[in-house]
């Protein structure tokens, strides 16, 4: 049964990404700690963020559905930063495709969720 939004598998493996990628971007080279590291920081946090407030407003499907296409968004804009770290030899290869994969994932269960919310 889902009470709060940490009972979501969208907000738990959004955050467990998050977790992942805070790690990863301490490998980055040093001059891409404020440029693609910030960039990366931000989007990951925007994935479960989102899912929270979200569920918080969930009695208002317009907002509900706004909070859900954010988290969206930044799955999907994760996806370009880890493609970025994977092509400038930054990441390995392995790693990217495993990212990139869960942030597909994350991506098709957050749309479900957004189409049968009501079912939740």
């Amino acid at each position: 049964m889902i009470k709060t939004f940490r009972d979501l598998e969208v907000y738990q493996e959004s955050y467990k990404l998050m977790l992942i990628i805070h790690q990863a971007v301490k490998k980055l080279p040093v001059y891409e700690r404020h440029d693609l590291a910030s960039q990366m920081r931000r989007a990951s946090k925007s994935c479960p963020s989102n899912i929270a407030e979200g569920w918080a407003k969930r009695r208002f499907e317009k907002q509900f559905k706004t909070h859900l296409d954010a988290s969206i968004g930044s799955a999907n804009e994760m996806e370009v930063h880890i493609d970025t770290a994977r092509d400038l030899n930054y990441w390995q290869r392995d790693f990217c495709q495993n990212l990139l994969t869960r942030y597909q994932q994350l991506g098709g269960k957050l749309t479900n969720l957004q189409r049968n919310w009501k079912t939740f």
